[in-house]
């Protein structure tokens, strides 16, 4: 029996939260390579430029490295579901059971049968319809996404539903508003500008570390100026989306936001944004911060006026409303400075990007060598490659954590969705095997993706994944004759 201060509820959630950042890496990741590689060999579709065709093949390897980690951890994570949340399962069974269906039949199924098609067709449809191949496979990953944003929506603000008497578990009565909720269609635009930002920076980061080292000039300078145009683009689009969500939250769930915005107290008139703080959480307040006059206003309602409710406040309100079923010692005060400082690294980022982006189209133009003699922003632009992964984590950090303690809002808690018969060994060891898979997979993602950069766009030119012309067709009379 272990004895070492570790208990059954911290050991499940530091599991949830290992398996879902870590496969959490790579699902945007991917999401936006597929995007980012249609767009390339779209444009060789368009131009004939045979660099374009020679762009989506080097980068789509990358592509379906990132895709095949994203299906292993997301197998692993489903497992745990089961393993050390199962009374989150069955209390969420209905309701979860069909969005992540529909994902596995229609969306995954999709995306998997035309990146096969993809790979080894290049010399088999002409080019229209294989880039329609790169379009499915970006759009079933798309709608992966979709469904089980639908499931998390759920989570978040649960509607059409009605509590089974018998089994006091969640039943599903209108699926119509499950897909329809509207934390759903606030979260998911957010999340795949996200993606397209991740690769976009990605593909720029790694040029840039390409042309410090003056290799393949030409091809790595194309790939960024694809890279920064999409990059830019979707940085004001996960602004303007994050905006949006911003203010539906500002009613749906003020606990998330106070925390967000470091609030103890109700705003004032004045509106003041903190820009920096500490805090003191066991008292719950303020102890010193920075705050600008009238930004928390424009940035919560695009007005000077109005107030935002803190913290304080919205505890109160959720006791009013949650103690008669749940109790009066629960805590519903999410945890802030994780909060707070997460949504100050997504919002800087997010801007961040967008200025490395304009003044990278700048240097980068067809005319001029200024990418190539300011070698300190390509420094900038290789560092900022990891950039989007951290940032994607805060992004996930403010949904999960700023629920606490519901893992289905207002219906279920964390410390009641963990499963009854597991233990402090068990869970201990399939943390320590789960980190060390993930640490693997790691390592050999980065080490693979380094290899092919190394390489070079003209590695192993076959003609991208198509057998090369020495290779005898399997179906054809000639590989049936053995003389």
């Amino acid at each position: 029996m272990l004895n070492v201060g570790l208990d059954i509820l911290g050991l499940a959630r530091f599991q949830f939260g290992m398996t879902t950042v870590f496969h959490f890496f790579f699902v945007p990741f991917s999401i936006g390579l597929a995007f980012v590689v249609a767009v390339m060999e779209t444009m060789y579709a368009v131009k004939g430029d045979e660099d374009y065709k020679k762009m989506a093949q080097f980068w789509g390897k990358i592509f379906l490295y990132s895709f095949a980690v994203g299906v292993v951890t997301g197998i692993i994570q489903e497992f745990q579901f089961g393993m050390n949340w199962s009374e989150y399962s069955r209390f969420m069974g209905d309701i979860f059971g069909a969005p992540l269906a529909i994902e596995a039949l229609a969306a995954f199924f999709m995306e998997s049968t035309f990146i096969g098609m993809w790979m080894f067709t290049w010399d088999r449809f002409n080019k229209w319809v294989h880039t329609l191949f790169i379009w499915l496979v970006m759009f079933g990953s798309s709608l992966s996404a979709l469904w089980i944003l639908a499931a998390n929506s759920f989570m978040q603000n649960p509607l059409g539903y009605i509590i089974n008497k018998q089994t006091g578990h969640v039943q599903m009565v209108d699926f119509g508003a499950i897909v329809g909720n509207p934390q759903l269609w606030n979260e998911f635009p957010h999340v795949i500008f996200g993606a397209f930002v991740t690769a976009a920076f990605v593909i720029a980061g790694c040029s840039a570390w390409r042309l410090l080292k003056k290799d393949h000039v030409t091809f790595y300078r194309k790939s960024l100026q694809v890279a920064l145009v999409i990059g830019l683009i979707f940085s004001l689009g996960s602004i303007a989306s994050g905006d949006t969500q911003m203010r539906y939250l500002l009613n749906n769930q003020p606990m998330k936001v106070g925390a967000m915005e470091g609030l103890y107290k109700n705003s004032t008139e004045k509106g003041e944004w903190t820009a920096i703080a500490g805090f003191d959480t066991k008292a719950h307040k303020t102890t010193w911060s920075v705050d600008v006059p009238y930004v928390l206003n424009l940035l919560s309602y695009h007005k000077l006026t109005g107030t935002v409710t803190g913290m304080n406040q919205a505890n109160k309100e959720l006791h009013a409303k949650y103690d008669k079923k749940f109790g009066k010692d629960i805590n519903y005060y999410v945890p802030t400075n994780t909060l707070f400082w997460s949504f100050r690294i997504m919002s800087g980022a997010a801007a961040l990007f967008a200025l490395i982006a304009v003044v990278g189209l700048i240097m980068n133009r067809k005319k001029s060598q200024a990418i190539m003699k300011q070698r300190w922003f390509l420094y900038i632009m290789g560092i900022c490659l990891w950039l989007p992964f951290i940032v994607n984590t805060c992004g996930w950090f403010i949904t999960e954590f700023g629920r606490y303690p519901w893992v289905v809002y207002g219906l279920l808690t964390i410390a009641d969705a963990v499963s009854p018969n597991v233990s402090v060994a068990s869970l201990l060891t399939s943390n320590i095997i789960y980190f060390l898979m993930f640490a693997g997979m790691g390592v050999v993602m980065i080490v693979l993706s380094h290899r092919t950069l190394k390489a070079g766009p003209d590695a192993d030119n076959t003609d991208g994944y198509a057998a090369s012309d020495t290779d005898i067709d399997p179906y054809s009379k000639g590989a049936f004759n053995h003389d």
